[in-house]
């Protein structure tokens, strides 16, 4: 079988304006005479290669800025590479983002028919998982409120439940376990229990390290946009440790 994910040569370069124009004549003027302003280039990664096997749990770790989310939307296919390339097998169900593809005038229930929608799953569908879905999230009192008036910790209960009912090949969490309370935690975390029971690839980016330890097997270190370390987790983490450290 095809790698789930794989990275080959995988850099990501944004170009950070730290000055915007402050007139439209301004930025044509700047235009016309290729002016590049108060700019700053930055890569977020830099040559990065990687495969993730189908059924793997693997674990992001490394400091704030290191290019972990990044890496996680470029499988997501949110954004592209800059260069190198990246190829992801299968569904992928995203909680990268608080409140990512939802529209704060919807309320709970449209946004769930919105999402499911941008997963390529039909409305009836949708009907089908509507209960379980809510159910799962705990917002039966809420579901046709308008999602702006939600708080972070229901943003992420409405995302993740909805998620995990999209029926995935991979599945990837960005940190956003932390907004929910511990009860919530614990339903989330048996989750992806019930995922890798399933044989679905989990991406776990993370800076709790006993979290990482738990449930991923395999971990990956990001440096500064570098891939440092990439092997099994409790050596990965002893690294992290030792280059905090300094």
């Amino acid at each position: 079988m095809p790698p789930a994910i794989r990275f080959d040569g995988v850099a990501k370069r944004y170009i950070i304006h730290h000055q915007r124009p402050r007139s439209f004549q301004e930025a044509l003027v700047n235009m016309v005479h290729r002016r590049n302003g108060d700019r700053e280039v930055f890569w977020a990664l830099h040559d990065v290669s990687f495969s993730i096997e189908p059924g793997e749990t693997v674990g992001i770790i490394g400091p704030n800025g290191s290019g972990k989310s990044t890496a996680l939307k470029l499988i997501s296919r949110i954004i592209e590479p800059t260069s190198g390339s990246v190829a992801v097998a299968g569904r992928v169900a995203a909680l990268i983002e608080l409140g990512a593809g939802f529209h704060p005038d919807l309320t709970g229930r449209e946004n769930i028919y919105l999402l499911g929608s941008i997963m390529g799953i039909s409305g009836r569908e949708m009907d089908r998982r509507l209960s379980a879905i809510v159910e799962f999230a705990e917002l039966e009192r809420f579901i046709d409120t308008a999602v702006k008036h939600y708080s972070s910790g229901m943003y992420m209960r409405l995302g993740f439940s909805t998620a995990i009912h999209v029926d995935a090949d991979v599945f990837l969490i960005d940190e956003l376990l932390a907004v929910g309370d511990e009860h919530f935690q614990r339903k989330c975390l048996e989750a992806i229990q019930g995922f890798q029971q399933q044989g679905m690839t989990v991406v776990l980016v993370t800076h709790d390290l006993p979290l990482a330890g738990k449930f991923c097997p395999r971990t990956i270190l990001l440096q500064q946009g570098h891939l440092l370390a990439d092997g099994p987790t409790a050596g990965v983490l002893q690294q992290y440790l030792e280059v905090a450290a300094h």
